[in-house]
């Protein structure tokens, strides 16, 4: 129960940093600029939450080990996106835009899942599953589409 809800704030957290993070792109009219400020105070708070923990430095032989892509390309992915939301909420709002972003996170988290990429505990697609993707598809639908326009 206490990991569902970390979960659940986690992705109030991630809401309420994309829309802030969007106003101070849109201020300075450069959403690219706000990603690039998230990401610094990100880091340097990253930094003292390593620093204080009780974790150990890995070994130079663990540290080479790991395979080249895992250093920089989630990096690379984790800009695009975060720097996607920040340009696309002043244009299509929060709500709207997290909508896709969880249902595109779900789809890919389905598929990571299914094939066990990454190391992550396979689970294979189910019809269960797939039922509960045709239910998310039908709640984009009707949380994006303004019916009393028709």
């Amino acid at each position: 129960m206490t990991f569902t809800i970390l979960a659940f704030f986690a992705g109030a957290a991630i809401a309420l940093q994309a829309s802030m993070n969007a106003q101070l792109g849109s201020l300075l009219r450069n959403p690219i600029l706000a990603t690039v400020c998230a990401f610094t105070f990100s880091a340097f708070f990253s930094l003292i939450a390593l620093s204080v923990s009780n974790n150990s430095a890995p070994s130079a032989k663990l540290v080479t080990s790991v395979p080249w892509y895992l250093w920089g390309v989630g990096g690379v992915l984790s800009a695009a996106g975060v720097g996607l939301c920040y340009f696309l909420i002043p244009k299509m709002g929060v709500g709207n835009l997290m909508s896709f972003v969880l249902s595109g996170q779900l789809l890919m988290a389905m598929l990571i899942s299914h094939f066990g990429w990454f190391s992550v505990p396979q689970a294979s697609i189910s019809l269960q599953k797939l039922a509960g993707i045709t239910a998310m598809i039908i709640g984009l639908v009707l949380v994006n589409k303004d019916f009393s326009a028709t």
